[in-house]
């Protein structure tokens, strides 16, 4: 059963009571990423996430660490292009210690000179972790070209450079403007007692007032058309081509995950099957959708030998005006959205998966769609709503590419 409470300082939570389990998921959503962020400290978000473990006023980074390890539990943290999400999953006896940590590093964190400074050293390496996964790196580079010039191209662990500009003063300036009561949602699924609940949280959040409370507006996002290679000695080339996707909150974007499911989603999909599996021009190959406010994306990714480069494209290119040509049939769409249920399904046996799903959606819809209501939106999805979200989304004139490793064609005359 889902809850809605807003308390009184604007801080939204959102309760998933799941009775027949024995845990409790529970996170606290900040509506800041790397889309909040400037070319000067871009990265920050995700530094701030990683501050946030180092030591509290109350708490040692490792008394964190071992206050959640002594009952068995977990604690973790992510940030994403327009979020970042802390969070604990702990037996239903203990999800006051949960609350407990968690609210300590949210408001408590003391960012020391010192901390912040090793710190960089291991965002760094991070980053170099990151130069070293080529077929992970040419998604970030993709997101940089189709929307250069804006927050939403920006990698989310920053650069070198900007990372070296961020400070104490600039920490306290960036979560003074994002981290904010109206901008922060605490999700909770699992077992537990509601009223107990509410007063753990109430005690630990209702004092929390800022002068400028608000929640960050994004402008329009233009999708570029463009290519952008980054030479590399890799022993496969990776390459991702995009298109204009759909937004975030759009019911249209059920229809692509249909179409998804069918082009290259999964091991059955057309693209799977016709360059890996018939051609074996491929190891892995797929496609996924994204989306943001206002903005998305239709991704495909194919990673091969640099000499199997022009022909991979080709392929690609030509099955996805194939299917544009074709469509798909009445048995496809049904299979798909089989599928789409079938996994919406599944993922609601975990209380981590719950808890990310409704924090998330109440963060950046401000709405929850029960399990009912989003089974009854894959059911709505149509032949007619597949076509046309077909001929909208895969223009062929209107393409975005990016591509890592020893590249020994002229892309441009590829594409």
């Amino acid at each position: 059963m889902l809850k809605k409470i807003t308390l009184d300082n604007g801080v939204r939570v959102v309760l998933e009571k799941i009775p027949y389990v024995r845990s409790v998921s529970l996170g606290i959503w900040v509506g800041a990423g790397s889309r909040n962020e400037s070319p000067g400290n871009n990265g920050i978000s995700h530094f701030i996430e990683h501050m946030l473990f180092k030591g509290t006023t109350n708490r040692t980074a490792k008394e964190i660490a071992e206050s959640i390890d002594s009952i068995g539990g977990q604690i973790n943290a992510f940030t994403g292009k327009e979020c970042t999400c802390y969070y604990t999953k702990t037996l239903d006896t203990h999800v006051n210690i949960g609350i407990d940590i968690l609210s300590d590093m949210f408001f408590n964190s003391k960012f020391s000179p010192e901390d912040i400074e090793i710190e960089k050293n291991i965002v760094f390496e991070e980053i170099n972790m990151y130069e070293d996964s080529p077929e992970e790196l040419v998604h970030d580079i993709l997101s940089e070209t189709v929307w250069h010039g804006n927050s939403l191209g920006f990698p989310i662990l920053g650069n070198v450079g900007s990372l070296r500009k961020i400070n104490r003063e600039s920490i306290h300036e960036y979560m003074k403007i994002n981290y904010t009561p109206k901008n922060t949602v605490i999700s909770v699924a699992g077992n537990y007692e509601e009223e107990i609940l509410l007063d753990l949280i109430k005690e630990r959040f209702d004092h929390w007032k800022v002068e400028n409370d608000r929640v960050p507006d994004f402008e329009d996002v233009k999708f570029i058309k463009d290519a952008r290679i980054k030479e590399k000695d890799t022993e496969q080339v990776h390459i991702c081509l995009a298109f204009e996707g759909i937004e975030q909150g759009n019911d249209n974007l059920y229809s692509l995950l249909a179409i998804n499911n069918v082009l290259g989603g999964g091991m059955s999909s057309r693209l799977f099957q016709k360059i890996r599996e018939e051609m074996g021009l491929v190891y892995s190959i797929y496609s996924y959708p994204s989306s943001y406010k206002n903005a998305g994306l239709f991704t495909v990714y194919a990673g091969m030998n640099p000499d199997k480069l022009e022909e991979v494209l080709c392929r690609i290119k030509d099955e996805i005006k194939a299917f544009k040509a074709q469509g798909i049939t009445r048995d496809q769409l049904e299979k798909s959205k089989e599928q789409l249920k079938g996994s919406f399904i599944l993922s609601l046996e975990s209380t981590s998966s719950r808890m990310n799903s409704i924090g998330k959606s109440e963060l950046m819809l401000n709405k929850i769609y029960t399990p009912d209501e989003v089974l009854d939106k894959i059911d709505k999805i149509t032949m007619e709503s597949v076509h046309q979200i077909i001929d909208q989304v895969f223009d062929m004139d209107n393409i975005g590419f990016s591509a890592v490793g020893n590249i020994k064609h002229d892309i441009e005359a590829l594409l």
